[in-house]
């Protein structure tokens, strides 16, 4: 296939009662050949994206899908053919997953994915199955290190594995010795921590990565570190939602999605315009703004990988 030509393929992110997730690897003599990939396949005609699922993994695997749900979107442009990669994740499923066309069979550690290559139109799929679905901003409201410190104790101890450091009241020098506090305390108790500052900074700290101002993000003409960092962004519109894909961002928040009180003058885009939005995005999306913990699922159902917030996750 060339030029426009257009491939719509269901794709399986399938994951066992351990948290593993299953990947397969293309025969040589296929597109991308040698490569590990989400099991799946091309949507039949007058097919839903269910359906081709079920389908694909029942001819790759021998499995039934008993439970599924949308996960993202991506579209890829390849030399050969564009491609909409529909993702789901499949919950629950019945049999044993087997190579039926003798394809390697593997299941591994989402960690652990990161050791694998994949087809380029894969990477984001990697990044969406690494992240949780919720996202916290521990904000430095009032320039005190110590209250900051333990607004991120608290996040940690309710469950939150995935944070980002903001410190805007604070001068250069607290800021590098709360956020180096930060980076150990998070790296002792397995906790992604993301610096929200300028990319020279999150290496040093020992930081899992950084997290861009949507200002930082449209100054930058490549990913600012390297593979085993995360890089993030803010986002308002899809100028900058594209701004993120060229650089290689691994996930985005896409703000403000309703009125927020750190924010009261910016428009809400309300979920409708969000889920345009995600739509249209090729990457993992948090919704910000307004977020509290039962926003979780309307997110999901907007296309969204979760929700983040400054002060959703602090009650209670």
């Amino acid at each position: 296939m060339r030029g426009n030509a257009e491939l719509h393929v269901a794709v399986g992110v399938i994951t066992n009662e351990a948290g593993e997730v299953l990947i397969t690897r293309r025969r040589e003599h296929l597109h991308q050949g040698g490569l590990w990939e989400f099991p799946g396949g091309k949507l039949e005609p007058g097919e839903t994206v269910r359906d081709a699922l079920v389908r694909e993994l029942r001819e790759e695997l021998a499995i039934s899908v008993q439970d599924a749900s949308p996960l993202l979107k991506i579209r890829h442009a390849y030399p050969e053919y564009n491609v909409i990669l529909d993702v789901w994740r499949v919950h629950g499923f019945g049999g044993n997953p087997t190579g039926v066309e003798d394809q390697p069979v593997r299941w591994m550690a989402p960690e652990d994915l990161t050791q694998c290559e994949f087809p380029p139109a894969n990477r984001a799929i990697v990044a969406a199955v690494r992240l949780p679905d919720r996202y916290a901003i521990c904000d430095d409201e009032v320039g005190d290190s110590a209250v900051l410190l333990q607004k991120l104790r608290q996040l940690v101890e309710r469950g939150l594995r995935l944070i980002q450091l903001r410190a805007k009241q604070l001068d250069a020098s607290r800021y590098r010795k709360v956020a180096e506090a930060a980076s150990d305390y998070c790296r002792s108790q397995g906790i992604a921590l993301l610096l929200n500052c300028g990319p020279e900074l999150a290496a040093p700290m020992g930081a899992a990565g950084i997290h861009l101002s949507s200002a930082n993000l449209m100054k930058l003409s490549e990913r600012p570190l390297g593979p085993d960092a995360w890089v993030a962004a803010s986002c308002h519109n899809l100028e900058e939602l594209r701004q993120a894909e060229r650089i290689g961002a691994d996930f985005v928040v896409l703000s403000p999605v309703l009125a927020t009180a750190s924010h009261p003058s910016a428009p809400a885009m309300g979920w409708s315009r969000f889920g345009r939005l995600v739509d249209k995005a090729n990457l993992p999306v948090f919704a910000l703004g307004g977020m509290q913990p039962w926003h979780l699922s309307e997110a999901k159902y907007h296309g969204a990988q979760g929700i983040a917030a400054i002060r959703g996750f602090c009650a209670g």
